[in-house]
């Protein structure tokens, strides 16, 4: 079984994938379920005879029983579904990246097409769409009855072509319509800078198959600038990716130990990843900043970045994601797509449907949307998605790492950094553009504070004269 993970993003629901050759283990089922399968499959067969005989018009056999396996699916939960050979096919190329579209994440909430998030720097990101946001129309036609495969192929088409996308936003009286012009999706997922002279920042949009590479590619980039005596690692609205780029990822700043495992019915689905010794290379103060759109992937870094004591996790509670989908290729070049396992963080929690607590929360704020802060609550996580599978081991208030501290809420109120379009902001060593973006941001600001914190507490050490810095506090 080859342990390869995806996050399906920029057009679908949010998956952590493994493909796979069809299952070898299997879990009993007992005599008594065999018979009770077999008669349903009879009444199932039955049923499908009579439209046959006698429906007003003829039925495509073929596309009922694709809907009957697709509906019997999405009964399970949210991430289980049929592939059709055209959607198996367009899965592998999402794994590949090549394809063209307008950047967001969706899913079904209460049988409305949401968006979970736009990913930075695509056509849904410049046009302005946010997570919450409600698709009502896709070129005009209703979504309402539609499945997300079905979406995902209306938003996608030739790079350079136009869609017509009718949103609702709470708080607007009215739909409106974007129109956006499809576009490669950037594979680049890595940006870097610095913030201050040695506290660094690096951003992770999603992860793909060579974020590891370009993360190290961008700390030694930063360090030959400048000593780095402290970094925020930005995961926000990361939808996820490769299970293990995520891994590898934790792996640059634990210096040994538990990264995350799996626990699934059937023996073949328990797996266990560890962190390596890094020979004491990357221990600098960290500081983890996450929301509502980080999931999956992003939650296992997280979940073990605050496990180990390794950082302070800042922002808003992660959206929830902890199950693992395995594809297994079927006849015709189909697929199945199933939940086979729960992720659990190094301390043995289940994030399914709860989400990581950061240790400090920092809602977000914005001056551009009045209304940001009264539909705050109105985020979409996977506890809120249909038939979403409930975390078996719910946490104990005790067994929390710690218990959140809420930052003061008066911070100024400015768009988030996925609203910010000039791309200059993240050049390293620039200053100025470096004020913008934390101008920009009240989470960052916040990040960079307690960074600034860490590294005084980790500078002074058991020294007798404590180091003179001075730390910026907002009031």
């Amino acid at each position: 079984m080859r342990q390869l993970a995806q996050t399906v993003v920029r057009h679908g629901t949010l998956l952590l994938l493994i493909f796979c050759l069809p299952l070898q283990g299997n879990a009993e089922i007992s005599e008594q379920e065999r018979q009770s399968t077999y008669q349903q499959l009879e009444t199932f067969a039955n049923v499908l005879s009579i439209l046959q005989e006698n429906y007003v018009d003829d039925i495509n056999a073929r596309k009922v029983m694709e809907g009957a396996i697709s509906g019997m699916l999405f009964s399970l939960d949210p991430h289980s579904s049929y592939l059709k050979p055209e959607d198996f096919k367009e899965l592998q190329e999402e794994t590949e990246g090549s394809f063209s579209g307008i950047g967001i994440e969706i899913t079904i909430e209460e049988g409305l097409l949401t968006v979970v998030s736009p990913i930075e720097e695509t056509p849904a990101d410049r046009a302005g769409l946010k997570a919450k946001d409600i698709i009502v129309k896709i070129d005009g036609d209703l979504t309402q009855s539609m499945n997300p495969m079905d979406a995902i192929k209306k938003l996608r088409g030739p790079e350079g072509s136009e869609v017509v996308l009718a949103i609702h936003r709470n708080g607007w009286e009215e739909l409106k319509d974007f129109v956006l012009t499809r576009d490669s999706i950037p594979m680049h997922s890595v940006k870097e800078a610095f913030l201050e002279p040695g506290l660094a920042y690096i951003r992770i949009t999603n992860f793909q198959s060579h974020t590891t590479t370009d993360v190290n590619e961008a700390l030694q980039k930063l360090q030959k600038l400048h000593p780095i005596n402290g970094l925020i690692l930005d995961l926000r609205n990361n939808p996820g990716g490769l299970l293990d780029q995520a891994v590898s990822i934790t792996d640059i700043f634990l210096d040994g130990g538990l990264v995350v495992y799996t626990k699934g019915r059937v023996r073949e689905q328990n797996m266990t990843f560890q962190a390596h010794s890094n020979g004491g290379k990357n221990l600098f103060p960290l500081v983890v900043l996450v929301n509502e759109g980080s999931a999956s992937a992003s939650e296992i870094v997280t979940g073990a970045i605050q496990d180990h004591k390794r950082g302070i996790i800042v922002g808003t509670k992660t959206f929830g994601k902890g199950s693992v989908q395995t594809i297994i290729p079927l006849p015709e070049g189909a697929g199945l797509r199933m939940t086979t396992a729960r992720y659990y963080t190094p301390n043995g929690r289940s994030i399914q449907a709860t989400g990581i607590i950061p240790d400090v929360e920092v809602p977000f704020t914005s001056t551009n949307d009045k209304t940001e802060k009264k539909n705050s609550a109105a985020i979409v996580t996977e506890a809120d998605l249909k038939n979403h599978i409930p975390n078996a081991e719910p946490i104990k208030k005790s067994e929390q790492t710690s218990e959140p501290k809420q930052q003061p809420a008066q911070l100024p109120s400015l768009p988030n950094d996925s609203e910010i379009s000039d791309e200059s902001a993240l050049d390293p060593g620039s200053s100025f553009n470096s004020d913008v973006r934390l101008r920009k941001d009240n989470q960052l600001r916040s990040a960079l504070n307690i960074l600034k914190s860490l590294k005084i507490y980790s500078t002074a050490g058991y020294k007798d004269q404590p180091v003179q810095e001075s730390v910026e506090v907002e009031e």
